[in-house]
């Protein structure tokens, strides 16, 4: 039997609210009345309940139509609600539905997820799209991206490609041919019985090859067909789960659109998962705010990270190496680590020291043990003449015993239950309150004065759905955002100390990407684990993060040296790396040839400094992901929509690692329309077919054909060099040279920023 307690922090599906035979539903019935200049309506929305029948052994809930027995007559049967349409640029258009008068102004509902810039404010100065057609049965938008439909009885809103291709329509009940089979659940409200509260379901059709993806850090399958899709912070103690650190209310689909729910409720997005032909997207607002971007991936997540904003390019430092466990608990301790660092010649740029700084480890008062830490202040200028930067963990939780407390709950800054109460047993910072928020970074500032370079925003998925918010607005409201409001408060303070809005974050919300950067959270030290965490970085990617990392070797114990050396390798090609978890951690405590081998790896992805950095660049101007599914780069190759386990790293790299113990090979899908050589050994493939590709590297890359790739000898360099990789069109296999090489030029490392090709013929150099 189902447990029916609803526990603290566990995920909320709000989809099962629509299986109740208790609520009343409100189906999207008619169009009653509509401006097509303004582009706001009415819509008729007819009363339903699911009533029990019988058939054939078997019990069910089918729908039928309703008559309500409110008193007095001024509660109408049926409900209206109001509908705005917005475009917000050619390829952009917003819909909202209102079911509820009382209903926050737009900008209050969810404040802080999208600053709104001036093309969100003011939708009428958006060029692009014109009023077509008007008549009794519909109303017609069209752009030179596609087109939008609304039908007026029975109400439908359909959505369609610059060919004028179908790609969505949405459910009307109207439309069913028996109301017997209650699937696909129509576009609807429920007003749920004991609460009065309402909930919307905006249901769509879903072509029958069409593929999802987004949604955030998600572990599970990359593409989301078929799956249900909860959006609720939290910790899922791992990444083989359904669970996410970082939810994003975002996604994007084959069938040439992407989806934004402009909110911060509990949601759940069921693509297929229970009627194969439909998505239903359940939000727990009376208030349902979707944007919709027409194009190709690249063209929409531009789209979307124009309006919620995107991740600026880091310090140069931060993309090296970073070195941690779990953790460091003393001066001497990291001191000894800086120093086996160098003198094993192993780059590194960041140590990072986790939650051992405090007199009791886990108490983050962020005050450093005096008998471990006698001179932080000195460890911190020492470790900077090394070549250093220093990490430091905290948390934004106090437990009783912390000497933060009182002042915390005394003094408000802690979130509170309706009766003034704590909701928790810990005070859990309220980052909506801005004196919270300012009493917060003061501690901050104070370390980041003393030395420390960057911030460990960990944890972050608590917030209490019972909990009583200062900004006014309900925990059911206040859970989703605090990620992003917490994010918020660390990078700004990092800025305005040091320049950089950086962040290391476990936690995320819509909008989250211009705090970067994040981490993938506590993963099993497995294959699985492995697996499962590019599935997630490739998902939250798709989310319009560029920068994000994992832990090396998984988190949660030791792994095997050659598990570690496989994902470490992993590691260097992603867009930052760090070695942190249950120790040890250290090459040195495995073994002489292990240090060999990981040596190798990290000098290879100093050697690749300048085209990361480069990549970097380009990706925070985008709004691109640094490590992008096959698709993103080629969406015309069909096998590229259905490949999970290799990736792009910038526009020019492929990665392919490894996931099984002890393989030097593996079978890799290399994209059509261009041939694909071997970085280290020149060896050339085809594009368009599977390969089975030997490495002694533990990971598989290959360059596309015509990349020009800057690189660089030194840890720091102030020049780099670019490689050209090139090969002959009639040459299919075989070892090959790599064609003809730049590297006798030198460039400033300043002019990374520039664009460089191979002229037509590949032996000329264009964009100096």
């Amino acid at each position: 039997m189902k447990d029916t307690i609803q526990y603290l922090n566990n995920p909320v599906d709000i989809s099962d609210n629509f299986l109740s035979a208790q609520s009343n539903y409100f189906f999207l019935t008619e169009l009653s009345q509509f401006n097509g200049i303004t582009k706001t309506g009415k819509i008729l929305c007819k009363r339903y309940r699911r009533k029990l029948r019988y058939s054939f052994n078997q019990e069910m809930l089918p729908f039928e139509e309703a008559q309500g027995w409110e008193f007095p007559p001024d509660y109408r049967n049926d409900k209206e609600l109001s509908l705005t349409l917005s475009f917000l640029s050619d390829r952009t258009v917003r819909i909202e539905l209102d079911a509820d008068k009382s209903c926050a102004p737009r900008e209050h509902r969810a404040p802080l997820m999208v600053e709104y810039p001036e093309k969100l404010l003011e939708p009428e100065r958006a060029a692009g799209w014109s009023l077509c057609m008007e008549n009794e049965e519909k109303i017609s938008y069209r752009s030179s991206r596609g087109a939008l439909t609304i039908y007026r009885n029975p109400f439908k809103i359909e959505l369609s490609d610059s060919a004028g291709e179908k790609i969505w329509e949405s459910c009307s009940i109207l439309e069913k041919t028996s109301l017997l089979n209650s699937e696909p659940l129509p576009c609807c409200f429920i007003q749920k019985t004991g609460t009065m509260e309402r909930q919307f379901a905006f249901s769509y059709s879903l072509r029958e090859d069409e593929k999802l993806y987004g949604c955030g850090e998600s572990f599970t399958r990359l593409n989301k067909r078929g799956q249900k899709i909860v959006l609720y912070t939290t910790d899922p103690k791992g990444v083989e789960t359904s669970q996410m650190y970082k939810p994003i209310p975002f996604y994007l689909s084959s069938a040439g659109y992407g989806a934004f729910i402009h909110d911060s409720c509990p949601m759940t997005f069921d693509f297929g998962a229970t009627y194969g032909g439909a998505q239903s997207l359940f939000v727990g607002n009376s208030c349902f705010d979707m944007i919709l971007f027409l194009g190709s991936p690249k063209e929409v997540l531009s789209e979307y990270t124009g309006l919620t904003g995107r991740s600026p390019m880091l310090p140069r430092w931060s993309f090296g190496l970073w070195m941690g466990r779990i953790t460091y608990a003393s001066q001497e301790e990291i001191m000894t680590v800086a120093e086996k660092l160098r003198s094993y010649d192993i780059p590194c740029d960041v140590i990072h020291l986790d939650t051992g700084w405090f007199s009791q480890d886990w108490r983050c008062d962020f005050i450093f043990d005096p008998v471990r830490f006698p001179d932080p202040a000195l460890m911190m200028k020492k470790l900077h003449d090394q070549g250093f930067h220093l990490s430091l963990w905290q948390l934004p939780y106090i437990t009783p015993q912390n000497r933060l407390f009182n002042e915390a709950v005394s003094k408000g800054y802690a979130i509170h239950d309706p009766d003034g109460g704590l909701p928790t047993e810990d005070a859990i910072y309220d980052f909506s309150n801005p004196e919270t928020a300012a009493w917060y970074q003061g501690m901050l500032e104070r370390i980041l004065d003393l030395g420390v370079d960057v911030i460990k925003a960990d944890f972050g998925e608590a917030a209490p759905v019972h909990g009583r918010y200062y900004s006014g607005l309900s925990g059911w409201m206040e859970h989703n955002l605090y990620p992003l409001r917490y994010n918020k408060t660390v990078a700004d303070i990092t800025k305005k100390t040091k320049g950089y809005g950086m962040i290391w974050g476990r936690s995320a919300w819509a909008g989250s990407q211009r705090y970067p950067l994040h981490w993938g959270g506590d993963a099993e030290s497995t294959n699985s684990g492995m697996a499962a965490s590019l599935r997630g970085g490739l998902s939250f990617g798709l989310c319009g993060f560029s920068f994000w990392s994992h832990d090396l070797g998984g988190f949660v114990k030791t792994p095997s040296p050659d598990l570690y050396l496989r994902w470490t390798a992993f590691g260097m090609f992603c867009s930052h790396a760090r070695c942190h978890g249950n120790p040890p951690r250290e090459p040195w405590d495995f073994s002489e040839d292990f240090i060999r081998e990981f040596r190798k790896l990290v000098k290879w992805r100093y050697s690749l400094m300048p085209y990361i950095l480069a990549q970097g660049f380009e990706s925070s101007r985008e709004g691109y992901p640094m490590i992008r599914p096959l698709f993103f780069e080629r969406p015309e190759d069909p096998v590229c929509w259905f490949i999970e386990d290799e990736y792009f790293f910038g526009s020019q790299l492929l990665a392919a690692p490894i996931f099984e113990d002890n393989k030097n090979c593996r079978k890799v899908y290399l994209p059509s329309g261009c041939m694909w050589l071997d970085y280290h050994s020149g060896e050339a493939y085809e594009g368009g077919r599977w390969h089975n590709i030997h490495t002694d590297h533990h990971i598989i890359i290959l360059v596309k054909d015509g990349s020009l790739i800057p690189v660089a000898e030194d840890m720091h360099p102030d020049t780099f060099k670019l490689q050209a990789y090139r090969c002959k069109a009639e040459t299919l296999s075989g070892t090959i040279p790599r064609g003809d090489s730049f590297e006798t030029l030198v460039v400033p490392i300043n002019e990374l920023g520039k664009t460089y090709t191979l002229s037509p013929n590949g032996r000329e150099l264009q964009g100096l």
